[in-house]
């Protein structure tokens, strides 16, 4: 008896120090966690330039955040000057009158755009636009097309008609008159001209390229007629509404083909290039549209005399530069490239140019293991020389100075430091005279002027604000128009995340990566690690470098009790070509042995790093990726957050999957070589908690993905959670409720601690 109570007594003497080792974490602590979101972030800094452009003067203007809201910059690079492009006060009068809304002087919409000359200012609202006069600060409503709206329709380069979409067919507008034209007569259901589908995106604005003379329009007629259909089936009170649309899948005899063709508009004339038919491919995308719309792969020359293209095989490996006379249709061969895994022209921009006044060609190959320019003979296809060499990468090709031989191009890896920080070059066409124009060490973010004679320059780190300086087309320092002011945003306690280098799984390669910690770390307490991934392959985890008071929601989330990593794992792009394809044909990798020699590395230099306690989240790839983590990797991740994960490429758009595991091939025994990427085939591997998230109308990532894992674990008899969010697209993970819905996971399964009972997040601006 006495025993007993002497133990009862040394536990009512504990009870406090067990109650006080608890983790608690309150409503407060998620008020301040979110004060760590962008849509609270972003108005803490000012200098910060948005929306550039150059006008036809080679003045700049943009757009610039300042602690009153937003102002209208104009810069001089001749005058060396900097100031408001208007007057601001006058400005909000005159269009607060012509919309009957009161706007104030740093209110104005940002939706804005300015004339090439800068002479007026046109403004968006309420899906209306008004031009303002800058001198005499007139507004007038623009006229709206009754038939068809612009932002669906293409400008040709005199500004004077605009193609557009109707029943299949391509036509055109005379933006005078108002005239309409119908070009082209057979386009059909799922056989229309210009038809903006790639099947996991559709736009109505069309495909196309107009001359440099706005005399003739490339395109194609787009060919789905025997391309299977996706569903989805809307929730509501009563019947259900069924959305069907082509949306072809690895593996499938059919696919999207294109018919190429140019029209001569003053004729309504359709020229058929005489080639077969090419697949729906892209040298740089799984569109053959750019996310602005314009179309990849295609470029007339400067006379508009002749048309190029690069023609992709199905699967990537092949691409082949063409001619094409656009009078007769005749098409030509110039020069084929033939990879082993897949063939790109560079990094969000296509490298590629034709010129046909010097008779040569200025062509991207990564053949070296590195991203390099060439020089290729157009007549010919003979190889002249390499244009750029060594162990570092051309990003993008952005101007080519015709009359001086000499390019102008992003490019990372070549000097000291992070890898992934982009700079600008130039280098004559010979190969001779590299020069390196924005020396300092951080991200450069460029924008050429119009003539070439200039370019503005912001560049940042991830610590490091943003400073944005005009230079000549020499890299001469001119002006410094903007620097970043994160004064109000340090006095809030921020702190920026931790940059890192880490050895990949091969002990070799330098991963570079970033760590966010708590503000009031403790380093003699010990913390979990949550994994955020992206994967890829098309791009990684990280993005990009630049200064941004806000990633995500990675620092709020560390601000609840967590160490939160991220890096850009081996399979992601911008380095090397054997780099990028470390896991081609086996996506099941995810990057996946980099992450977890990334945290072991980084949990041996800090131990309040707990190895014990690791979880992992992403969206789309990244929720395919967070899965596949759990489920391959079950004693090292023991919680994982995983929304509208694509779990099963077979059951994703064709171009995804087959440009980075390959074409399809079944096996005589049923098994093919799909099925080391195929997340339900290991269900039964799962022992942690692992909670899923799908939108039911996601025409991206069809539901279906998730609810083939779901059916697996299931059958294996495992426990898991799910939301499924009705009638959402890919996009639903921006949402307040699924954000906390990931914090309160993690927060229960990773810190042991019970989360604020429905605690309700502001409008969440992730970025």
């Amino acid at each position: 008896m006495r025993i007993t109570l002497l133990l009862l007594s040394v536990f009512t003497a504990l009870m406090p120090a067990l109650v006080e080792a608890q983790p608690v974490v309150t409503a407060e602590d998620y008020t301040r966690a979110e004060s760590f979101l962008s849509g609270q972030t972003d108005s803490l800094v000012s200098g910060v330039m948005t929306s550039p452009a150059w006008l036809t003067s080679d003045r700049l203007v943009y757009q610039n955040r300042i602690p009153e809201g937003r102002e209208f910059v104009m810069a001089d690079p001749e005058e060396g000057v900097r100031a408001r492009a208007f007057d601001h006060a006058n400005m909000a009068a005159a269009l607060s009158a012509a919309v009957n809304t009161d706007y104030s002087a740093f209110n104005l919409p940002a939706q804005a755009r300015f004339s090439d000359d800068g002479a007026s200012i046109t403004f968006g609202h309420q899906e209306r636009q008004y031009t303002c006069i800058i001198e005499t600060y007139a507004c007038h409503e623009v006229a709206r097309l009754d038939a068809q709206n612009l932002r669906n329709a293409v400008v040709a380069p005199d500004g004077q008609r605009a193609a557009f979409i109707r029943e299949h067919n391509l036509w055109m507008r005379d933006l005078t008159s108002g005239r309409e034209t119908q070009l082209t007569t057979d386009g059909i259901e799922h056989y229309g001209y210009a038809t903006n589908n790639a099947g996991w995106v559709r736009r109505d604005q069309p495909v196309v390229l107009w001359s440099p003379d706005s005399e003739k329009i490339a395109t194609f007629q787009h060919d789905g007629r025997f391309v299977g259909e996706m569903y989805l089936v809307s929730t509501q009170v009563g019947h259900s509404e069924l959305e069907a649309w082509k949306y072809p899948l690895p593996g499938d005899e059919h696919i999207f083909m294109m018919r190429r063709v140019v029209i001569h508009v003053d004729e309504a004339r359709v020229v058929d290039l005489l080639v077969p038919p090419d697949p729906h491919r892209s040298t740089i995308s799984d569109h053959v549209a750019s996310r602005n719309g314009q179309w990849l792969d295609v470029e007339w020359s400067d006379d508009s005399s002749l048309l190029a293209f690069v023609s992709s095989s199905r699967n990537h490996k092949e691409a082949r530069l063409k001619l094409a006379d656009p009078e007769t249709g005749e098409v030509r061969n110039v020069l084929t490239e033939t990879v082993e895994t897949f063939f790109e022209s560079g990094r969000g921009r296509i490298n590629w140019h034709a010129l046909p006044e010097t008779n040569e060609a200025i062509w991207f190959s990564q053949r070296d293991n590195w991203g390099h320019l060439y020089l290729y003979d157009l007549e010919t296809g003979d190889l002249k020389h390499q244009i750029t060499t060594g162990d570092w990468t051309v990003l993008q090709l952005l101007r080519i100075d015709k009359a001086n031989r000499t390019l102008y191009f992003m490019g990372a890896g070549r000097e000291p430091g992070d890898p992934y920080f982009h700079y600008l070059y130039r280098i004559g066409m010979d190969g001779t005279n590299l020069e390196l124009l924005t020396p300092e060490p951080a991200h450069h973010t460029i924008t050429l002027s119009v003539t070439g004679a200039y370019f503005v320059d912001n560049y940042s780190t991830p610590t490091v604000p943003a400073t944005t300086i005009l230079r000549t087309a020499a890299g001469e320092h001119l002006l410094t128009v903007e620097e970043m002011d994160i004064s109000r945003l340090e006095e809030a306690g921020w702190q920026p995340p931790f940059p890192f280098t880490v050895k990949a799984r091969d002990n070799v390669t330098d991963l570079y990566g970033l760590m966010y910690q708590p503000t009031n770390l403790n380093t003699a307490g010990s913390y979990p690690v949550v994994n955020y991934l992206y994967p890829g392959p098309q791009t990684g985890s990280v993005g990009s470098r630049s200064f941004r008071p806000s990633r995500s929601d990675k620092q709020a989330l560390a601000e609840l009790g967590f160490i939160v990593v991220e890096v850009d794992a081996m399979g992601s792009p911008g380095r090397s070509k054997s780099f990028h394809d470390t896991y081609y044909g086996n996506m099941g990798d995810n990057g996946l042995p980099d992450q977890i020699a990334m945290i072991k590395e980084l949990a041996r230099r800090h131990a309040w790093m707990d190895l014990e306690r690791v979880g992992i989240w992403g969206h789309s790839g990244g929720g395919y990726a967070s899965t596949d983590a759990i489920l391959r990797y079950p004693d090292f991740y023991k919680v994982a957050v995983s929304g509208a994960g694509n779990h099963d490429n077979r059951n994703y758009e064709d171009d995804w999957g087959e440009k980075w595991q390959g074409l399809l091939e079944t096996n005589p025994d049923g098994t093919t070589n799909y099925d080391n990427q195929a997340n339900q085939l290991l269900a039964e591997n799962l022992t942690g908690k692992l909670l899923l998230g799908h939108g039911t109308m996601d025409s991206n990532v069809p539901p279906s993905n998730t609810l083939l894992l779901v059916d697996a674990l299931i059958a294996a008899n495992k426990d898991f959670d799910l939301v499924m969010f009705p009638n959402r697209r890919h996009g639903f993970g921006r949402e307040p409720y699924w954000l906390r819905r990931r914090w309160d996971y993690f927060v229960r399964h990773l810190l042991g601690a019970e989360p604020p009972k429905g605690y309700k997040l502001g409008t969440v601006a992730g970025r």
